[in-house]
């Protein structure tokens, strides 16, 4: 049960990043035979049918994340997300997964701030059992102090294993705390452990009870199926399920950058030292016209793999890097984010890889970019959504992300067209709003001083 972006988001983020396909020369090409209806208690249900393999994958998505829990308790979202394994009015504990695991199938579920999925792939004809079960602990979760306790010794290993342990990942949680000053974003998913050791089955029940409601959910089913079929079942196991109350994200906001502000995390089991530079950027719900298109193509620009401006000049002809990379998450509810990653050769200097990235950056805000790389990226993407079309879990989990952060099956639908119109001033003109020195974290990663000094 992954805390962020467990294989499942993985691939989702992936193929969000490439979903472009080549337009006819007149006309709209959606990116999906994908169809959607609302049920009368306010469940949106998609069905994306997909008739290669007689397989189904079924997720349910609620708009609802780290980022919404209440202040102290940011990760029970996640510890949530454990306990609605664990039994129902009908469902002994465990069985939900032991029923899917004896017909051949998987099931898991993982948090991120603003959703979380819960999701299932196995054969077509048990597609009614997964959707009978995943309507039942919707509405019949059982949790009781003997069964919660435990689970939160198991979160508590949990971030020991994950973050505490790893010291890349507290360099990410260190960046996160400072790059968001007020909003949500800033806290950890998983929550701080000293937090954490005080959750109650009083406190996940609260989020279940607010947030757990199938007009605050989002049901996608894809693969060998009819939208006939889904409707007919969605109907029978959701369609009884009372409809609540609206709920409302309540989120504090972040005020204006002020200042460029550094991280720097030292540990003796780091080997291979890197940095990461964040920015805050317009996100896909909320940017002003093509902003965020613009920011997914600049991204392919410069690390599209070896093609990519800093691939060829930091790592090929300056050597001033082991290996660069760049990521625009624009899926975020509320805010989007626009990384730089850097690690210099073994060796190497770490200042000299950062002083090179910001020259690439200040060259890009002289220059811009040309017209050549805007259409070869459009291409490079183009090629890398080929395979996204014919899979059967990756349209569900694109589905279910969008509708699930405040997006339209629509806006995923017109994802060529958007991405198509890019230009390479529209590129130069978002990428000097975003990348200014105000705006930014730079978070570095280093061996211990001390431990280096006392190596022979």
């Amino acid at each position: 049960m992954p805390i962020t972006a467990g294989p499942a988001a993985k691939a989702a983020g992936l193929f969000l990043g490439a979903l472009v396909v080549a337009l006819p020369a007149s006309g709209r090409a959606d990116i999906f035979e994908a169809h959607e209806f609302t049920l009368s208690n306010g469940l949106d249900v998609v069905v994306v049918p997909n008739h290669l393999s007689p397989v189904v994958v079924q997720a349910v998505v609620y708009k609802a994340g780290a980022a919404d829990g209440e202040p102290g308790k940011n990760g029970i979202a996640h510890f949530l997300e454990h306990l609605m394994f664990k039994g129902t009015k009908t469902l002994a504990q465990g069985q939900f997964s032991k029923e899917i695991d004896k017909r051949g199938g998987s099931d898991n579920a993982y948090t991120s701030q603003d959703v979380t999925v819960f999701h299932q792939e196995i054969a077509k004809e048990h597609l009614e059992l997964v959707m009978r079960m995943e309507a039942d602990r919707m509405v019949n979760l059982r949790i009781t102090d003997p069964i919660v306790l435990p689970e939160r010794d198991v979160i508590l290993q949990e971030r020991g294993e994950r973050i505490d342990n790893e010291p890349g990942a507290r360099l990410s949680e260190a960046v996160d705390a400072v790059l968001y000053r007020n909003h949500p974003y800033r806290l950890p998913v998983i929550g701080w452990r000293h937090e954490m050791e005080g959750y109650t089955t009083q406190d996940a029940l609260a989020f279940y009870d607010r947030f757990y409601e199938p007009n605050n959910a989002v049901l996608v089913v894809g693969g060998d199926v009819t939208v006939q079929e889904v409707r007919a079942l969605a109907e029978k196991y959701f369609g009884s399920i009372p409809k609540a109350e609206p709920v409302t994200r309540q989120r504090l906001q972040e005020p204006p950058p002020s200042a460029p502000r550094r991280v720097a995390l030292t540990d003796p089991r780091v080997r291979q030292p890197y940095l990461i530079r964040s920015y805050q950027a317009p996100n896909f719900r909320n940017a002003k016209g093509n902003e965020g298109y613009a920011l997914t193509v600049l991204s392919e620009i410069l690390s599209g793999g070896s093609a990519g401006r800093l691939y060829r000049r930091m790592v090929i002809e300056q050597q001033s890097a082991l290996g660069v990379d760049t990521g625009y998450d624009g899926g975020a509810y509320d805010l989007g984010r626009f990384n730089f990653y850097a690690t210099p050769r073994q060796g190497g200097d770490l200042a000299a890889a950062e002083k090179a990235m910001d020259q690439e950056i200040a060259a890009l805000l002289k220059d811009g970019v040309t017209d050549q790389e805007v259409a070869d990226a459009k291409q490079r993407l183009q090629i890398a959504a080929v395979k996204a079309r014919d899979s059967v879990s990756g349209p569900v989990f694109i589905v279910a992300e969008a509708l699930g952060k405040g997006r339209t099956l629509a806006d995923v639908q017109a994802w060529p067209e958007r991405i198509g119109s890019v230009t390479a001033a529209d590129v130069l003109v978002v990428a000097a709003q975003i990348f200014k020195p105000a705006n930014s974290v730079t978070g570095t990663l280093l061996p211990n001083p001390a431990q280096e000094a006392a190596q022979p």
